[in-house]
C-alpha cells in the first residue's frame, strides 16, 4: 500500500461529517482504493452513524459495489437495525444470500433483533433453523438472541428450550429468559429461574425486581430489593426506578424517602429517567411540593416527566395547576401524547371542569390527530356523570370507535354506571349495567347495580342482580389495602385470615369500637 492510500485511510477515520467523508472518498478513489474492501467497510460504517452519517448515502454506496463480503453485508444489516428500519434488515439479509453469502453469528443476531422487533416468530423460526444447519447454535450471541426472539414474540416454550440446549447459560442468558417469563405475567416461573441462577450479577436482579413490578406485585419487588441489599451488589438506574415505581404505587412514602437518600448517597446521577420516577412517588404518595421542586429544578425534561407532574397533580385534585402545566408543556414545544391527555382529563375530572375537560377532549383528534381510548372516554364521561349531564355522556360512550377493544368500551361504560348508581338514574344505570355484561365477566357492575337497588329500597331487585351473578359463575373479587408502618408495607385481602398480627389486629379494632361506642 503506497503512502497516499495510506493517509487516505488514516484521513478517513479523522471524518467528523459527511463533508468530510465525501471528500476523503474522492481522495480514496484517486489513490486507487475505491474497490477496496476495507475502505469500503470503514466508508460504509461511518454512514451509519446515527450522529454523523447518512444510511441513505451509505446505501446507495453499497449498491454499487459489485462483490460486497460478509463483513460489508454485516455493517448495513446492523445499520438498517439501529436506525429501527427492521424490514429492510430483514432485506439486507436477503440480499445476502442471494449474493451466495452465507451469515455468520454476527448476521443472525442482527436479523433475530429485528424479526423480535417486527414480532415476526415465523420468520425467526427460519433464521433459527438456518443456526441449526450452519452450526451457530451452540453461539452464546445466536443462542441468547435466540431466547430474546422468542421471549418478545411470546413464545415461551421455545425460548426455555433455546435455554435447555445451549452448552452454558451466561448471565444474559438468565436475564433474558427470567424477563422473557415475568413480561409474559409468569411471575412464579421467573421467580423460580432466578433462584436458580449460578450468577446473579445486577442485570439479573435488575430483571426480577422490574419483572415483579410490571406485573403489579409492588409488595414483592420491594422484598426483593430488600434481599439485593444482602449482598455487595449496588443498584443501578433502573432497580431504582422499579422500586420508586413499587412505592409509588403502594403509598409508600418512607421508603420511597429513603430511596432518595440512598441515591444521592451513593452519588447516582439524577438523570430524566430517575428524577421522573421521583417525582411520580412523592406526586402519588401524596407530597406535590416536593414533586413540584424536583420538577423545576430539572435542566432537561421530556414528555414523560411533564405527564409525571400533571398526573401528580391531577390525583390531588389540583385540576387548575394541571391545566396551567399542560400550557406550559405546549408551549416549551413537548407534543403531548395519549397520556398527557389522560392526566389532564383525570383533573378536569377530579375538579369538575366540565367545560374545560370538553375542549381538551376534542382537540386530541382535532388538534393533534391523537385517537382517544377508552380510558379518554371514562374520565370524560365520569366529569359529564359528576356534573349530572347523563345524556351528554351517554352519548360520548355511543362515540366510542366500533374498532375499540371490548375492554375500553366496558371502561367507559362502568364509568357511566358508576355515575348512575351515585345520582340513582336507575334505568340509564340499567343500559349501562347490560352493556357491561355483554362486553365482560366482571363482578364489578353486578355489585354497583345490586347496592343502587339496595339503597333504593329495592330489595328484590338487588336479589335478582345477586341471583344473576351466581347463576353466571360471576364471582366478587375481594377487595384488597394496604398500609405502611415502619418503612413496611401490610397487605390485606378482604376475608383472608392469615396476616401473622391479625389477633392483635382484632383485639385493637373491638377496643376502638368499644371507646366509640361509650
Amino acid at each position: 500500500m503506497s503512502g497516499r492510500s495510506r493517509r487516505c485511510l488514516l484521513l478517513l477515520e479523522k471524518c467528523k461529517n459527511m463533508k468530510q467523508l465525501k471528500q476523503t472518498h474522492a481522495q480514496i478513489i484517486i489513490s486507487g482504493l475505491g474497490n477496496d474492501n476495507f475502505a469500503l467497510s470503514r466508508i460504509l460504517a461511518f454512514c451509519s452513524d446515527p450522529n454523523r452519517g447518512s444510511l441513505s448515502h451509505g446505501w446507495r454506496l453499497f449498491e454499487q459495489i459489485d462483490q460486497p463480503t460478509m463483513c460489508i453485508c454485516n455493517t448495513m444489516i446492523k445499520a438498517f437495525l439501529h436506525k429501527g428500519e427492521f424490514i429492510k434488515t430483514i432485506e439486507m439479509y436477503i440480499k445476502m444470500l442471494q449474493n451466495g453469502l452465507y451469515p455468520d453469528n454476527y448476521s443472525l443476531p442482527y436479523v433475530l433483533k429485528a424479526c423480535a422487533n417486527l414480532q415476526n416468530s415465523g420468520l425467526g423460526e427460519q433464521i433459527h433453523g438456518s443456526s441449526v444447519k450452519l452450526g451457530l447454535l451452540l453461539d452464546v450471541f445466536v443462542g441468547n438472541t435466540l431466547i430474546l426472539m422468542y421471549s418478545i414474540c411470546g413464545n415461551m416454550e421455545s425460548a426455555r428450550r433455546i435455554f435447555d440446549e445451549i452448552p452454558w447459560q451466561d448471565a444474559v442468558a438468565w436475564t433474558v429468559l427470567i424477563s422473557g417469563y415475568a413480561k409474559s405475567g409468569d411471575v412464579d416461573t421467573a421467580r423460580l429461574l432466578f433462584d436458580e441462577a449460578p450468577i446473579k450479577d445486577r442485570v439479573v436482579w435488575g430483571s426480577m425486581i422490574s419483572g415483579y413490578v410490571q406485573n403489579n406485585c409492588f409488595k414483592e419487588g420491594l422484598q426483593m430489593f430488600r434481599l439485593m441489599q444482602s449482598t455487595d451488589l449496588k443498584p443501578d438506574e433502573a432497580i431504582f426506578v422499579s422500586v420508586l415505581c413499587a412505592c409509588a404505587h403502594l403509598g409508600a412514602l418512607d421508603i420511597g424517602i429513603w430511596i432518595h437518600r440512598y441515591v444521592n448517597r451513593i452519588v447516582i446521577p439524577l438523570g430524566i429517567r430517575l428524577n421522573t420516577a421521583l417525582i411520580d412517588m412523592y406526586a402519588r404518595c401524596g407530597n406535590v411540593g416536593l414533586a413540584r421542586k424536583l420538577f423545576d429544578e430539572m435542566q432537561q425534561r421530556d414528555v414523560i416527566c411533564w405527564n409525571a407532574m400533571i398526573s401528580g397533580v391531577a390525583m390531588q385534585g389540583e385540576g387548575e395547576i394541571a391545566l396551567k402545566l399542560f400550557s406550559e408543556m405546549e408551549k416549551a414545544g413537548f407534543r403531548p401524547d395519549d397520556i398527557t391527555f389522560l392526566a389532564v382529563l383525570t383533573a378536569c375530572s377530579y375538579s369538575g371542569m366540565v367545560v374545560e375537560g370538553l375542549q381538551i377532549f376534542n382537540s386530541m383528534s382535532e388538534v393533534y390527530g391523537i385517537v382517544p381510548k377508552g380510558e379518554h372516554f371514562g374520565c370524560v364521561v365520569d366529569f359529564l356523570g359528576r356534573a349530572g349531564l347523563f345524556e351528554v355522556a351517554k352519548e360520548i360512550v355511543e362515540r366510542i370507535p366500533s374498532t375499540s377493544s371490548p375492554s375500553e368500551k366496558a371502561i367507559a361504560w362502568r364509568a357511566l354506571l358508576n355515575a348512575c348508581c351515585h345520582h340513582r338514574e336507575t334505568q340509564l344505570a340499567e343500559c349501562a349495567a347490560e352493556q357491561i355484561m355483554r362486553l365482560e365477566r366482571h363482578s364489578g357492575a353486578y355489585i354497583l347495580l345490586s347496592n343502587m337497588y339496595a339503597a333504593a329500597g329495592k330489595y328484590e331487585d338487588a336479589k335478582r342482580i345477586r341471583k344473576m351473578m351466581g347463576n353466571k359463575g360471576v364471582e366478587k373479587t375481594p377487595g384488597c389495602s394496604s398500609i405502611e408502618i415502619n418503612g413496611f408495607v401490610h397487605e390485606f385481602v378482604a376475608g383472608e385470615k392469615t396476616h401473622l398480627h391479625m389477633e392483635e389486629i382484632h383485639e385493637l379494632l373491638q377496643k376502638m369500637n368499644k371507646h366509640l361506642e361509650g
